[in-house]
């Protein structure tokens, strides 16, 4: 197993299969830009090893994701530049190559819900809430959301996510089309590793052009993804976000 970003991302090579897993758990795997680094190197390096045919996610047990690191929002808000790394990290996403699954058990907040819009097939557990509260901090969806979720959810039911900030229970999401499937806790990891067997064992380029042909075409969601970005980083150090961070994280405290 190998072991990026000081331990907080674990990658492990099973059979065909890699394996990413955010290890932050004493913060709930909020993501810091190594973080993001770490996870873009790691889908590049498996999209370039021939002998890998499928990338799956993992969290740790109660939180898959509370999303990015409100310290390094903080940084920006005050007066930082933004991270490269994240930036670098969604566009990996959008351009990689080969599946990606992801096993969602439990606080999926931000980045921990967009990151599953790019997979191919995510199961949750019945105590998952899927959030995107980036309006309560003054902030602009990211990760092409404001367009994927529209095209999976519907308009208003997107708006309801990225504008009001409501969360989607485990099997709402499932109904709507959002996730493939609802398994028991300890079921999760099972369950998504034997589906990503069995996508690593078809043949390869029959499944590459099918999921080619499913997915939202590539350049309307990188396009997406650098608009969002745009807005994202002036929204960053405005007033507002400055005094919704500000506020969240005195609340923490």
């Amino acid at each position: 197993m190998g072991t990026l970003a000081d331990g907080q991302i674990l990658v492990e090579r099973r059979g065909a299969v890699q394996v990413i897993r955010m290890n932050r758990p004493e913060k709930k795997n909020a993501l810091t830009s190594a973080m993001y680094a770490a996870i873009a190197a790691a889908l590049q390096s498996g999209d370039a090893d021939p002998q890998i045919a499928a990338h799956v996610f993992f969290g740790v047990p109660g939180a898959f994701s509370a999303g990015n690191d409100l310290t390094d929002f903080m940084a920006v808000a005050t007066g930082g530049e933004g991270s490269p790394e994240v930036w670098d990290f969604l566009l990996t996403l959008v351009r990689c190559e080969k599946p990606m699954l992801s096993g969602v058990d439990g606080i999926a907040v931000g980045i921990g819900t967009t990151l599953n819009l790019h997979c191919d097939l995510t199961f949750a557990t019945p105590r998952t809430v899927f959030r995107t509260p980036f309006v309560d901090l003054g902030l602009v969806p990211e990760a092409a959301s404001s367009l994927l979720l529209p095209m999976v959810l519907g308009r208003q039911q997107a708006f309801a996510m990225l504008g009001l900030g409501e969360g989607l229970t485990a099997e709402k999401a499932r109904a709507a089309g959002m996730i493939y499937d609802v398994v028991p806790e300890d079921a999760l990891e099972a369950a998504v590793l034997a589906a990503a067997d069995a996508v690593a064992a078809k043949p390869r380029g029959a499944l590459k052009a099918t999921r080619d042909l499913l997915r939202a075409p590539r350049e309307a969601v990188a396009e997406r993804v650098s608009q969002e970005n745009e807005i994202f980083r002036r929204r960053l150090k405005s007033d507002e976000a400055r005094a919704a961070l500000t506020a969240f994280t005195n609340r923490k405290k």
